[in-house]
This record gives C-alpha cells, structure tokens and sequence, in this order.
C-alpha cells in the first residue's frame, strides 16, 4: 500500500474546496483512495463560530451526548457515531476562533466523491473524511474516519480460516478506520500544511459506484447495548441538551 500526503496552500473560511483539490491532487489512478480532513472541508462549507461564543456552551450544542471530566476540564462527547473530545470543535491551523464538523458530514463526503470521479474520470474511487482522535488508556492521537464513499467499509473474515484451520467468528476487519490512521500519520497533527493524502493499492477493497446511504454510514456504529465497552459508556451519566 503506498500512500501520498498532498500538500495544500493555506485554507481559509468559505474558500472553495473543488478549486483546492484540483490545485493539489495529482491524476488519480483507478481504485485510489482520497483522504481529505475534516478542517478543510469544514473551512470551506464555513462550519465556523466566532470569538463571541462560548466554548463550553457551542460543544454542548454540538454533541449529541456530552460528559465532563473535571480533573481535566474537557468535554468527552458523542459525535457522529464516536467519543470524540470537545464534539470535534478545534481551533488549530485556522484563522477561525472555533471550526466545528460539517453539518451533513454524509453529503459533503458524497459530493466530493462524485466530483472527484466526475473529473478525474475514473470508475473505482473511495473518499475518506478525517479527524484525529483519542484512545483510552493511550497517549497521544491517531486518526479516525468521519465518513467514507466509494467502497465497503468493512472487510468480513467470519466464516474463513485462520493459519490453523480453525473458522473464524467475529472478526471484521475496519477498512474505514485503518486506512484514516495510516493517512494521518503522513498527513501529519501539526504545521505539515497536507490535509490530504491519496492512497493506492489498499488491499481487501470492494469498490462502488454509488453514493453512501444513510442506512450504510450508520452500519458501522455499534449499540451501547452490543458493544463490548458498553458497560462503561453506561455506568456515567450523560447529558444532552435540547435540539
């Protein structure tokens, strides 16, 4: 798998986004991977909120579910399907006092990924949208994948054999998720200025034609009441605030 951190001029609020990947990306070969962060798609569709606003108050807006952790002052929070501190509200590498998620993270994903196809004119393409995140009981950050289009995001080992013979039950493996962490190392967490990244010969892909639905972007998530961390998501109380 050979991957290829893209480096951009500086994005600005309101910027368009189509005039900085075609500035950037190279020709795109069939069944590449496009990895675009967050910020600048964010940036772009001019998800921002100025200085005025208080911080606590638009994250507690923002998140779906929110907890505070007094000893370190941050808002854990549920975003779009994933604890993500802060309700991903970030205010690095912008001129902006606060850049918040894309309002319709799937759609902004769908239409970058029919545009990219549209005007590379290549058939099997995926798109990813990054952000960086935390890990329990682990320092530091790692990426993670906000959305997707073009491609399964799962790859299923349930029913095939391991080294030994034996088949195996419950493994997936997370295409998603382990291609946005591969991307952001490359793409770098600091003043790099590459916000994307092409990736090209991944393995396990399935690639598709047709925009992700709803209905696929949700199927990733995982129940609190299946999920193996359940317990602990559920032994705290969180808070939400009016919508």
């Amino acid at each position: 798998m050979k991957i290829t951190p893209i480096k951009t001029r500086k994005v600005f609020a309101h910027d368009s986004l189509q005039e900085i990947l075609q500035e950037a990306l190279p020709p795109l070969q069939e069944r590449s991977v496009v990895v675009v962060s967050s910020k600048i798609v964010s940036l772009c569709e001019g998800a921002v909120a100025d200085a005025r606003m208080c911080k606590a108050e638009l994250i507690k807006k923002e998140a779906d579910a929110y907890l505070f952790c007094e000893k370190s002052g941050i808002y854990l929070t549920k975003k779009e399907g994933i604890l993500i501190p802060s309700a991903g509200i970030d205010e690095s590498n912008t001129d902006q006092p606060f850049v918040l998620y894309p309002k319709d993270i799937l759609g902004s994903c769908n239409r970058i990924g029919e545009w990219l196809r549209n005007y590379f004119r290549v058939k099997e393409l995926g798109v990813i949208i990054t952000d960086s995140h935390t890990t329990p009981m682990r320092r530091g950050v790692l990426g993670i994948g906000l959305c997707w289009y073009g491609f399964s995001p799962l790859h299923n080992y349930i029913g095939s054999l391991d080294c030994f013979g034996r088949p195996l039950q419950m493994t997936q493996s997370n295409l998603v998720d382990a291609l946005a962490v591969a991307a952001v190392v490359c793409m770098g967490e600091g003043n790099e200025q590459t916000p994307l990244a092409v990736i090209e010969q991944a393995p396990n892909m399935v690639y598709h034609s047709y925009p992700t639905s709803r209905e696929e972007y949700c199927s990733l998530r995982i129940d609190e009441t299946e999920d193996l961390y359940g317990p602990f998501l559920q032994a705290v109380t969180w808070s939400q605030e009016k919508k």
